[in-house]
């Protein structure tokens, strides 16, 4: 039940189509007339172009495409003030006098549009204008919109400022791993480079089999090697015995299919993996944590890339593309000094990481209150804007 003050209308009672400002171009067009004005897609910007047909605040929406199906993680709408573009795959919303652009963007951004799409064959589906227009949103007065958007903004603001810390974050790290560990970087700072040995006298290939009763563990570039249980995503489960994966150990890396792009993953866990993935495990002392992030670094991904240039896309990277890498094996001690300075700057991603995410989940449950009604924003009484 929705406040005094609010009711229930559509899109198209009482917000501003603005399609007539959609100025559709090719790639080909685009590459000619470059310049600093951006050019939108429905889901994203697509260029910079030498001059706009918007110059309004204005939100996006998608007319056709298969990120309908993604609402939950996905946003569905976009916001922008300035001059800027749009092409035809998306359905511009401007201010009207009953609705805010911004209060679209917030209202439909994470929204479930199914009912009103149509199909345009396998996973593609087309928002209409007619179907956009039918779309119920709840509608507070205008001051009270703006002064809701302005809440969320301010969270907004927050979250775009954390995302750059994190982003910061990761970049040093990546970069302290260079300067630690590169040839070159070292030699610059008169330091001596790091003794190098092949992977094939550090690591070897695992291959112990039938091991059923033990977890199932999942490969992924972004978590690493974690228990399949762990997972809230879904993921291909094996039918039938499991005799034929592999055993993995606390202290083992897998190359995965993707690892000349994301390099290799490091398990805390003893389970079993397909047997399409390569387990490896040092036969010598090391620390692991150095290479743990020695074996994400770029440095290490081009030396895999070259490895195993020319192979087929889809095809697994064996051990025999990997063990003739030169990695670095400095003593004990220098790989403990290197692992503590990385842990350290990993932490302080993973803090920024672990704020992000709290301030993403505190702002998903302001928005389903307040674009609700079932928390009020306290507005200025009329008294009080008089005197001000």
């Amino acid at each position: 039940m929705l406040p005094n003050g609010w009711k229930t209308t559509t899109v198209g009672q009482s917000c501003s189509i603005r399609n007539t400002l959609r100025f559709p171009l090719s790639a080909a067009d685009r590459a000619v007339i470059q310049g600093h004005y951006p050019y939108f897609g429905p889901t994203g910007q697509l260029d910079s172009i030498d001059h706009y047909r918007i110059d309004e605040p204005f939100a996006l929406i998608g007319e056709d495409g298969d990120h309908f199906l993604k609402f939950r993680d996905r946003s569905m709408t976009l916001y922008f003030e300035g001059k800027a573009n749009v092409n035809n795959h998306a359905h511009i919303i401007g201010d009207s006098e009953e609705c805010l652009a911004k209060w679209f963007y917030y209202c439909f951004m994470h929204r479930d549009l199914t009912p009103v799409l149509s199909r345009q064959g396998v996973g593609r589906y087309k928002l209409t204008k007619a179907g956009l227009e039918k779309l119920e949103l709840p509608l507070p007065p205008i001051r009270e919109q703006a002064a809701i958007v302005g809440v969320l903004s301010t969270w907004d603001q927050t979250i775009a400022a954390t995302e750059r810390l994190l982003a910061n974050s990761k970049q040093q790290r990546l970069g302290l791993m260079q300067k630690l560990i590169s040839d070159r970087s070292r030699q610059s700072r008169g330091e001596t480079v790091l003794r190098r040995e092949h992977a094939s006298e550090i690591f070897l290939p695992r291959s112990v089999r039938r091991n059923d009763g033990l977890e199932l563990l999942s490969v992924m570039q972004d978590v690493g090697v974690v228990p399949r249980s762990s997972l809230d995503r879904k993921v291909v489960m094996p039918d039938g015995s499991t005799d034929g994966y592999k055993l993995v150990e606390p202290g083992d890396f897998v190359i995965s299919l993707r690892s000349f792009e994301g390099g290799l993953e490091y398990s805390r866990y003893r389970g079993l993996v397909s047997p399409a993935y390569t387990v490896l495990m040092p036969t010598k002392p090391i620390v692991d944590d150095f290479y743990r992030h020695y074996f994400k670094s770029q440095e290490f991904i081009g030396r895999l890339a070259v490895a195993v240039i020319g192979i087929r896309d889809g095809k697994q990277i064996s051990y025999d593309d990997f063990e003739f890498i030169k990695l670095p094996y400095p003593s004990i001690a220098e790989q403990e000094a290197i692992a503590i300075t990385l842990n350290a700057a990993e932490q302080v991603a993973k803090r920024h990481e672990t704020y992000l995410q709290l301030l993403r989940q505190e702002k998903a449950a302001l928005m389903s209150q307040l674009l609700t009604g079932k928390r009020r924003v306290k507005m200025p009484d009329a008294e009080a804007e008089v005197r001000a």
